[in-house]
């Protein structure tokens, strides 16, 4: 199926995970040297100040290319929905392993003559 960018614009773009439409394609990310697709880009809910910020979707990401509609699988950040959150808290994740820190040299010092 070959699909240009103008016909992918008129798409409505549709989360599989809860239903929610979240715009219409607002653009897509190509790489460049590589020649491949890395995703689209939708506009995304309001950001900070009221602008609104875009929500990029990874090709992995998506399901489906219909003929009105694209199916995407995404996870969407949580809403504050009347103080409460829209979905369950975070599993906890266990602390990075730091690694151990070298001792300072107890030896003797060393005689740099014999290098040069």
């Amino acid at each position: 199926m070959e699909l240009s960018f103008s016909d992918l614009r008129t798409k409505e773009v549709v989360n599989t995970q809860d239903g929610k439409k979240l715009g219409k394609v607002c653009d897509i990310a190509l790489c460049y040297p590589e020649n491949k697709w890395l995703g689209i880009v939708v506009p995304g809910g309001r950001g900070l100040i009221g602008k609104k910020s875009a929500l990029f979707i990874d090709l992995k990401s998506i399901v489906k290319i219909g003929e009105d509609v694209v199916l995407v699988n995404v996870g969407l950040p949580c809403e504050r929905k009347k103080g409460k959150h829209a979905c369950p808290p975070p599993i906890p994740q266990p602390p990075i392993p730091q690694p151990p820190r070298p001792t300072p040299y107890q030896g003797e010092p060393r005689n740099f003559e014999d290098f040069e």
